[in-house]
């Protein structure tokens, strides 16, 4: 899909060639003399369109403009938010009619992050999954313009919004992908195919370099499968090398059976998604391609299937990790944090300014915020209260949670370090104090986006979050000069 910035004025919408235009008109709109200017003040007057948000009024082929269908949008006050919910619902409404051109005009100043919005939106409405079909009938739309009175004012925060659909979208690719579309070794391939950017380099680990570095609860959940798990380490260099990175650390479990503690039959097919973490670092490192932000970022991914055969690992099992503690496993399909600990071991060795680990971890997170936020646990105040900061900014919102001391009680054993699993009360927070253990090293959050990673029902589909929460993380970081 084409993204173009241009200038856009009520005046001039009428030489606009598409086959849609859709007149975002918030409650300040003032009209000028021109035509469509009086035409938009005539529809509010009359009370036939309201600038409320999501109103919309559909006009078919009309008199002296050069588009086919032209689309009256309430903006409401113009907020980010406001402008992503009108223009999903604007985008929806012209949809079914084949619409290959597509033009949104802002009638007034955009606030921040509304271009931004819009385009994420666009995108959203129009995505189509295509890779595993015979006949694949992709996306309509093909070409997007973005008009607004100061273009200079809105071009970064434009190029920005374009690299952020593509990073989002290459996580949405990986994440719909059928288990046997997108194993382990499939998902290093992407990761290698990354590296092709000049500013991105790729390394993967494969089962003996796994076991040389000690990492023994990776390996426990990978024995269960005939598919060899891969270790992904993935670098943007976008600053000098003594600048410390930011490391992403992307749960990448391709398909999780439960292994021996079993999951239901019932929606099984949906934990093809249970490497949404991963797939996110994916997303994040394609955008940063295209941004090129003067930061340095690692991205880890501890890929690998969680499935049954006879030398799986067995409800009882210790294992040792790459930190030395040992681990009680007292439920195998508790595997996400038993290969996210050995990664985020593995982390410390590039003395990370922050550690940041996304993962689809638990059921709890999804009872505790549904799928509006992703969960947030951080050891540290100054990175919660940044990642807290761009959900609010990007829309892609999370929730921080607790980590008490006492949530960890439940952890204790008589036969190891720790257990994998406490009981089923606070299960997302008992899930994050067991990663905690291993992060004494570094500034630390965990991103539970169990509930928010895809969507269920007629609706079904990876949403490639938290991607833009991610970048927009990254992009406040520090920079160098």
């Amino acid at each position: 899909m084409n993204f173009e910035l241009h200038t856009f004025a009520l005046s001039t919408a009428a030489k606009e060639k598409c086959d849609a235009q859709i007149i975002l008109v918030s409650a300040s709109f003032k009209p000028a003399k021109d035509a469509l200017s009086v035409l938009v003040a005539q529809t509010l007057k009359a009370g036939d369109f309201e600038t409320k948000v999501g109103k919309t009024l559909l006009i078919y082929r009309p008199a002296g403009l050069a588009s086919s269908r032209v689309v009256l949008l309430g903006i409401g006050e113009g907020s980010a938010k406001e402008v992503r919910k009108a223009v999903a619902t604007a985008v929806a409404a012209v949809k079914s009619d084949k619409i290959k051109t597509l033009h949104l005009g802002f009638t007034t100043e955009p606030q921040t992050g509304a271009v931004r919005a819009a385009v994420l939106a666009v995108a959203e409405a129009s995505y189509v999954y295509t890779s595993t079909k015979s006949k694949p009938e992709g996306r309509q739309l093909q070409s997007i313009s973005v008009g607004v009175a100061n273009v200079a004012g809105s071009q970064a925060a434009f190029a920005e919004a374009v690299a952020f659909v593509g990073g989002i979208e290459f996580a949405k690719e990986w994440a719909n992908r059928p288990a046997n579309h997108a194993t382990p070794t499939l998902l290093a391939q992407a990761a290698k195919s990354l590296a092709k950017h000049a500013r991105i380099k790729c390394e993967v680990l494969g089962p003996k370099q796994v076991a040389k570095l000690g990492m023994g609860s990776f390996l426990a959940v990978a024995q269960g499968s005939d598919e060899p798990l891969q270790f992904i380490v993935l670098h943007y260099n976008g600053a000098a090398q003594t600048v410390a990175p930011t490391v992403l650390v992307g749960k990448g479990i391709t398909f999780d059976s439960g292994g021996i503690s079993i999951k239901p039959a019932a929606e099984m097919d949906e934990m093809k998604f249970d490497m949404s973490g991963a797939a996110s670092v994916l997303g994040v490192f394609k955008a940063l391609a295209d941004l090129k932000p003067k930061i340095n970022v690692v991205g880890l991914i501890p890929a690998c299937e969680n499935l049954i055969n006879g030398r799986a690992v067995k409800p009882g099992d210790v294992v040792t990790s790459m930190s030395g503690q040992t681990i009680e496993i007292l439920n195998t399909d508790a595997e996400g944090r038993l290969v996210l600990c050995d990664a985020l071991t593995y982390a410390e060795r590039f003395k990370p300014r922050a550690v940041v680990d996304i993962a689809t971890l638990t059921g709890a997170c999804v009872v505790a915020l549904g799928a509006v936020r992703s969960g947030l646990f951080s050891s540290n105040e100054e990175l919660a209260a940044a990642l807290l900061s761009s959900g609010e900014s990007s829309l892609d919102l999370c929730w921080r949670l607790p980590l008490d001391d006492e949530y960890a009680e439940g952890l204790k054993t008589n036969f190891a370090d720790v257990a994998n699993v406490a009981g089923r009360a606070g299960g997302a927070v008992t899930a994050a104090k067991f990663l905690q253990r291993f992060t004494a090293k570094f500034p630390w959050a965990h991103l539970d986006i169990a509930g928010t990673a895809w969507k269920s029902g007629a609706a079904k589909g990876a949403t490639g979050r938290p991607v833009a929460l991610l970048l927009d993380y990254l992009l406040q970081s520090p920079k160098t000069k």
